[in-house]
């Protein structure tokens, strides 16, 4: 009787009991424990399933063992990476590396100011010597950016608020960077010639761009006032002249005719009248001040843009020129700001300054949180390296080359009219030829909303930079 019932009970717990998955792995012992089930009978299947049920429990403890050793180097767990970061000053030198030191970098705005009689522009250019190379030699030199950052500027995030062409100064040049935290003026300026010199660094926001949150520019032209007078032929009579008050009153009027958004595709190369990238808008453009130098009168011109295309500067001064000398009627203005094509004169180079880079737009934002980029405290400092580096190269150049003299004899026999050549270019223009003359594309698209003009209002020129290209390239 009593085996009769342990018989059942066996039985019954075979069916009950769960059949626990065997791993490929221990397919063979199971093969084994099947042919002795056979062998043996009903007598041995509870110890043959509880014996499998434990080899592959170990199974699974061994695989568990070598997942772990599959690590392949135990130096790169993090415990001994922190063990390794706390020995290595206790460690001779040599048995442990010392751990790579990594140096906070943040997005700094960089004021700087530069004669450009010597260098090709501001833009890096391999093989000429232009303003950027100099200053990033100087920033790798002072251990200020790394030597991938030279090699390429784009990793340090570097951008310039304007490029300014070869012989083009700049008495207030804005450039963005990523730089430490802690930046020595006087550490760079020891590193660069005397006609480049970093006025200021500030802090930014991470997203700021130098051009793109430009919101307007001023330039400067500076040139004899001898040119606004036909009647003076030689050089004695040109550096006795000094212009009278009226004659200011009347070139005022001229430059107050390119005030407001206007399509300038006559004032620069390869554009067309259906051009949207053509437009641009003046804020203002007037006679600043007059100043005697060297026994020789010089006024200055100041001209305030959102942005500027290449050449558009000194063709407005050119044309302005014109009109005062009597070479063209004061009629070609509108002319010029029609479809009609026009050969516009081009002023000398040599007086153009990059001036002021507004930034009213992200000040007025970001008041209270990050300094102004309106550089009050360095304006003593810029009129000192504008008055020693600047203008000195200007006169000079005016009095030894006589650069506008040169040019003036040119105007006189200058044709407004354009070639039957010329004519072909612009229709090729217009059918829809790849433009090269402009030189940058605005950065960063996501920004453009924040492109406004002064005051915080929206400028007409806004609905064009989503079509066409907004550049600040002058020379």
């Amino acid at each position: 009787m009593s085996v009769s019932l342990i018989r059942l009970f066996v039985s019954n717990l075979n069916k009950t009991l769960p059949r626990h998955p065997v791993r490929t792995v221990v397919a063979g012992k199971v093969q084994e424990d099947n042919c002795k089930r056979e062998k043996h009978g009903n007598s041995s299947i509870t110890s043959a399933r509880l014996l499998s049920v434990m080899e592959a429990a170990d199974v699974t403890k061994d695989e568990e063992n070598k997942s772990i050793d599959i690590v392949p180097n135990k130096l790169l767990t993090r415990y001994n990476k922190r063990r390794a970061h706390r020995d290595w000053e206790t460690k001779p030198p040599g048995e442990i590396k010392k751990p790579y030191e990594r140096i906070k970098r943040k997005k700094m705005a960089m004021l700087l100011g530069y004669s450009g009689v010597e260098y090709y522009g501001m833009q890096r250019n391999p093989g000429v010597q232009t303003i950027e190379e100099e200053l990033l030699k100087a920033l790798l030199d002072a251990k200020y950016i790394t030597q991938e950052d030279f090699e390429n500027a784009q990793n340090a995030q570097f951008q310039r608020s304007s490029r300014t062409d070869k012989g083009v100064s700049a008495a207030e040049q804005v450039v963005s960077l990523k730089l430490p935290l802690e930046v020595n003026v006087e550490e760079i300026n020891k590193r660069l010639p005397e006609t480049i010199k970093v006025f200021a660094v500030k802090r930014v926001t991470n997203r700021f761009n130098s051009k793109s949150k430009c919101n307007a520019r001023s330039y400067s032209y500076t040139l004899p006032t001898y040119v606004f007078e036909p009647s003076l032929v030689t050089h004695e009579k040109r550096k006795a002249y000094r212009i009278p008050a009226e004659k200011i009153e009347k070139l005022n009027s001229i430059l107050g005719v390119y005030k407001g958004t206007k399509s300038y595709h006559n004032f620069t190369e390869k554009k067309h009248h259906q051009d949207p990238s053509s437009s641009r808008y003046m804020m203002s453009f007037s006679v600043e001040k007059v100043f005697v130098y060297s026994d020789m009168e010089f006024a200055v011109l100041i001209v305030k843009g959102q942005s500027f295309m290449l050449h558009q500067i000194r063709k407005m001064v050119g044309l302005a020129i014109a009109i005062m000398r009597g070479h063209a009627d004061s009629s070609i203005l509108e002319k010029a700001f029609g479809k009609d094509k026009v050969m516009i004169p081009t002023a000398p180079g040599l007086g153009l300054v990059l001036n002021k880079v507004h930034y009213d737009r992200y000040d007025a934002r970001h008041k209270g949180t990050h300094d102004s980029l309106t550089w009050d405290k360095e304006e003593e400092t810029i009129q000192k390296f504008k008055e020693d580096h600047i203008y000195p190269n200007i006169v000079r150049g005016e009095i030894e080359r006589d650069s506008m003299g040169t040019w003036l004899e040119k105007l006189s026999k200058h044709s407004y009219e354009p070639t039957e050549e010329m004519i072909q270019v612009e229709k090729a223009d217009a059918e829809g030829v790849d433009d090269e003359s402009d030189a940058e594309d605005l950065d960063d698209e996501k920004d453009n909303d924040e492109e406004k003009c002064e005051n915080g209002v929206v400028s007409p020129l806004k609905d064009v930079v989503k079509e066409g290209k907004v550049d600040d390239v002058t020379s």
